[in-house]
């Protein structure tokens, strides 16, 4: 339980103003302690953040029905590790709260590079919270991160996850299995499809599953059939829940903010790994993830950074070092029967997204392929809570535009309940994702260019099938298309285009490939 001191008095006078204020009242967020503990077959962990003086938070995240004999056999050190860094990344959506200058790690230790790491992801994971708080973090003074745990928790703590796929092991891992990150969109779809596609059995992970997300994930495991390569009977649910005490200090005035969530699935994603056994730990993050939202103070910033191949590659390699350690920082003596054969069948965890070379358009067209789960998927975060389409938004706007022009007219509007090219607003909403007026939506939606595309994709198939525009697309083919006579060879390229940054494994490159053969709607 947290400790309910009186209620705060709110922050008044300009934005800056109440920065200053929060600042100075708070100087100090401390990361105290974390704390593992089993609830019937869930496994709890719970984190303790201290906003000084004397402001308190307890967030936790159960696993629901751990292999318990699995998790016994793990070293203590290798667990508290992965806990803490979940600690670390969980600290974030607290710290925001005053942006305090000092936070002080008491929980483990972080090195000089693990330090500067945490430093670079709280610069550009959080940098869509310091420009709407209109925050200038180019200030040397912005804050720093001062570690004053005792070392043995967070570094230099044994040997990591490969010692958990040891043979003599009494408890049978998950290593032929990958596990997926799953939400309700059509990008874990295709994901799911695509593993489906190349033979690899799978595990579900969802996280606060919403109904979409339970559904998708039950197709998807119906989909493996009953044998062989079949899934799991349940997805593995992970449920998180957020201190009210934070809830209650943003009303009051608090600062509040996006947080980088996609860097916290990931550090999720790898301790379900640990926990449950799983080898590869795979996500749906796609090539739009790179484009910036906005530019502020000279720097670019990007509501989905932790979606980006720049963090999952420094993610990975920050699993590689602090995580799961390299073959040589495996104590000697661990494996004496079986010594440098032992070592070589060794592997650790990998993490990487599936569809790191498409860009979202490339993805709706894939996904029409699926029609199982028209009724299934949901991409609208507004909606999230009643399994709905709001119709209203930036981003069932940008879905519904890149998959009308691969799906019939008629599916759409039993998927969206409506015509959303024809939904108020919805010519301010384009221009607003092709980047006109101001910055793009800070929403998880494709690039400017790729939307430009689809767009034209879409009057395309109007015309074909002798429709009239609606007012929308209209305008935006009066305003926008007219200076523009590369569109139908813009369209070809996004939907042939393939990038090499990326870290898919071989295999699955080969299956992802294949399914390259999108149909372009043409006069």
């Amino acid at each position: 339980m947290t400790t309910k001191p009186a209620a705060q008095a709110a922050p008044t006078g300009s934005p800056a103003a109440r920065f200053a204020e929060l600042r100075k009242r708070h100087p100090r967020f401390v990361y105290e302690r974390f704390t593992i503990g089993r609830v019937g077959r869930a496994l709890r962990a719970q984190f303790r953040f201290r906003l000084e003086p004397e402001i308190e938070f307890a967030p936790e995240i159960i696993f629901e029905q751990v292999e318990w004999a699995r998790v016994e056999e793990m070293p203590r050190a290798t667990l508290e590790t992965y806990f803490f860094h979940l600690g670390l990344v969980e600290m974030l959506s607290y710290w925001k709260a005053a942006c305090s200058p000092e936070i002080v790690v008491r929980a483990g230790a972080l090195s000089t590079e693990q330090t500067a790491w945490w430093m670079n992801l709280l610069r550009h994971g959080m940098g869509e919270y310091f420009y709407v708080n209109q925050i200038d973090f180019r200030a040397a003074d912005l804050v720093r991160i001062i570690s004053a745990g005792k070392p043995g928790v967070g570094r230099d703590s044994g040997f990591g996850i490969r010692d958990l796929w040891r043979a003599e092991s009494r408890v049978a891992s998950r290593e032929s299995r990958d596990l997926v990150l799953t939400s309700g969109g059509k990008d874990s779809v295709v994901t799911l499809e695509t593993l489906r596609a190349a033979g690899r059995a799978f595990d579900c992970l969802l996280l606060n599953p919403t109904e979409a997300a339970v559904a998708v994930a039950k197709q998807a495991l119906l989909s493996q059939g009953v044998g062989g390569q079949a899934g799991c009977a349940k997805p593995i649910i992970v449920r998180r829940t957020i201190d009210k005490r934070l809830l209650e200090l943003n009303a009051a005035g608090y600062l509040n903010g996006h947080t980088p969530f996609s860097a916290l699935l990931a550090f999720l994603g790898v301790t379900v790994a640990a926990l449950f056994g799983h080898r590869r730990v795979i996500v749906s993050n796609e090539r739009s993830a790179e484009e910036a939202t906005v530019e502020y103070l000279g720097a670019a910033i990007n509501h989905q950074y932790s979606k980006t191949f720049e963090f999952e590659t420094a993610f990975r390699e920050y699993c590689e070092r602090y995580l799961i350690p390299r073959e040589q920082q495996i104590p000697r003596g661990v494996y004496p029967e079986r010594s440098r054969r032992a070592r070589d069948d060794i592997a650790g965890v990998e993490y990487f997204s599936l569809l790191r070379p498409l860009y979202e358009l490339q993805i709706a067209e894939r996904f029409s392929k699926h029609r199982e789960y028209f009724p299934l998927f949901r991409s609208c975060n507004r909606g999230m809570a009643t399994n709905a389409w709001c119709g209203r938004c930036p981003k069932c706007l940008f879905v519904w535009t890149v998959l009308y022009p691969f799906v019939e007219r008629e599916q759409l509007l039993g998927i969206f309940g409506a015509d959303l090219f024809a939904s108020e607003g919805a010519t301010e909403l384009l221009r607003a994702l092709l980047g006109l007026d101001a910055a793009k939506p800070f929403e998880c939606v494709g690039t400017k260019e790729e939307t430009l595309a689809a767009l034209h994709l879409c009057v395309e198939k109007y015309i074909q099938q002798s429709l009239p525009l609606p007012p929308a697309l209209a305008a935006i083919e009066q305003s926008v298309f007219a200076s523009r006579s590369d569109l139908p060879a813009l369209a070809r390229r996004i939907l042939a285009s393939w990038s090499d940054q990326h870290h898919v494994p071989p295999e699955l490159t080969a299956t992802l490939r294949a399914a390259r053969n999108p149909s372009i709607p043409q006069r």
